[in-house]
This record gives structure tokens, C-alpha cells and sequence, in this order.
């Protein structure tokens, strides 16, 4: 998976001495595995090494750190001053979950949109009522929210087995429909990412619940074909 990026020798070098310091008893043939078994994604994240070290090293060590972070959309960096709580790699993205100074709150960074980084000198103490489980239960993902949605998504039968073959959360119930469909419901606590998700099945699926994730989908669809439309004229 991270073949080409700056991750690559890293990862390497340590196979090379996890392989070098197993027993006689005990084989691993890197190279065959290299040739039988890959991985492959469709976005590698470009994350600078120096800073991740940083980031990972702060959180074992519970080091409070300055941050020159620039937000999505934004050109300018912002100084934040944080508390790194947890790193964490979700669908192949690596995110920072951090208490924020700035913002009074716990708040969730991506590495890659860190251009500066330095230690306080200072320690924390992260709290123990912390629970990376607990802050991701109701999340499609990342974004986590304080509402509470029952999300039912309705898929047709070309896509029905792609949906039944995978856990796309701890909450989801699969019903088996007539026609050969599948109706998926889910507890969450943000419709962010599900709204994302759901566009990308196209006319395949059909929000049946919250009648707020429908309106979204509907009006997303409605600015696509304007969007299409403007082009073609």
C-alpha cells in the first residue's frame, strides 16, 4: 500500500529486522510474499515522514506540541498549540485526534495539512475517559456528531451483493428485499461521509431515512446536472 511514498523504506527496513530476528525455527520469505500478495489503494496520502515521526513519537510520549495547520480551503496556516491523544489510520488516511487549545475541544487533524511542527516542552496527561472506539462508534468514518440519525439506504439488485459482502459498520442490519435488493440501516451520528457515499452508488441507492440525508442527496443531484448542463451549452 505504500509502495512509492516516503512511508516505503521505513517499512521495509523494519520487515528486513523483524525477518532478521526471528528464530532458525521460523522463516519469512519477504521477497515471495512481495511477489504473491499486494495491496494497492486508489489515494495515497502525502504525508512528510519527519512530521508523522513527530506526531507518533508525541503520542506515545504525551509531548504537547505547536502546529502550523492549514485548514481545507484555507491558503494560510494557523498556529494551534495541541495535545495529540491518538494517531489513527482510517480507509487508508491517517488522522490525528488532538485536544485543540485554540478551540477548547477535542478536534481530529490531517497530518498531511501540517506544514510546521514543534514541541512546547510540555507534557499532558491524556484523560481516561478517552476511548478512540467510543469517539469513531457513531461515525461513517471520521466525522463524529452529537445527533443521532437512523439511516436506511436502499440498494438495487446489481449492487446487492457488493453491499452484503462487506461491514460498513458496527450498527448495520442488511434486510433482503423482493427484488433481489438490499435495504441497509445504520446509527450514526454525522451524515457527512454517508452523504458522500451514497452519491457515489449513483441511481443504485435510494435514501429511505433520515428525510434530511434525502434532501441533501437530492439537492447534490439537482447541482450536478446544473453543473453538466452550464458545461454542455
Amino acid at each position: 500500500q505504500y509502495r512509492g511514498t516516503t512511508f516505503e523504506k521505513p517499512l521495509l527496513s523494519a520487515f528486513q529486522k523483524i525477518e532478521e530476528a526471528l528464530p532458525d525455527t521460523i522463516s519469512l520469505n519477504l521477497s515471495a510474499w512481495d511477489d504473491s500478495i499486494s495491496f494497492r489503494t486508489s489515494a495515497i496520502p502525502q504525508i512528510d515522514l519527519d512530521i508523522f515521526d513527530h506526531l507518533a513519537k508525541a503520542v506515545s510520549k504525551h509531548k504537547q506540541l505547536n502546529l502550523n495547520y492549514r485548514k481545507p480551503g484555507h491558503k494560510k496556516p494557523e498556529a494551534r498549540k495541541i495535545d495529540p491523544y491518538h494517531l489513527a489510520n482510517i480507509n487508508g488516511e491517517w488522522f490525528l485526534f488532538a485536544y485543540c487549545h485554540l478551540r477548547n475541544d477535542l478536534r481530529t487533524f490531517v497530518p498531511s495539512r501540517i506544514q510546521a511542527i514543534e514541541e512546547t516542552g510540555e507534557t499532558f496527561h491524556r484523560p481516561k475517559k478517552f476511548s478512540i472506539e467510543n469517539r469513531l462508534q457513531g461515525s461513517f468514518g471520521v466525522h463524529h456528531g452529537k445527533e443521532s440519525f437512523k439511516v436506511v439506504i436502499r440498494f438495487s439488485h446489481l449492487v446487492a451483493d457488493y453491499i452484503r459482502e462487506k461491514t460498513w459498520h458496527p450498527s448495520q442490519k442488511l434486510k433482503s428485499l423482493p427484488d433481489d435488493g438490499v435495504e441497509l440501516s445504520l446509527s450514526l451520528s454525522s451524515l457527512v461521509e454517508i452523504h458522500r457515499w451514497v452519491l457515489g452508488w449513483g441511481e443504485q441507492a435510494t435514501v429511505i431515512e433520515p428525510p434530511v440525508l434525502k434532501d441533501r442527496i437530492l439537492r447534490s443531484a439537482k447541482e450536478i446536472t446544473a453543473t453538466y448542463s452550464t458545461r454542455s451549452t
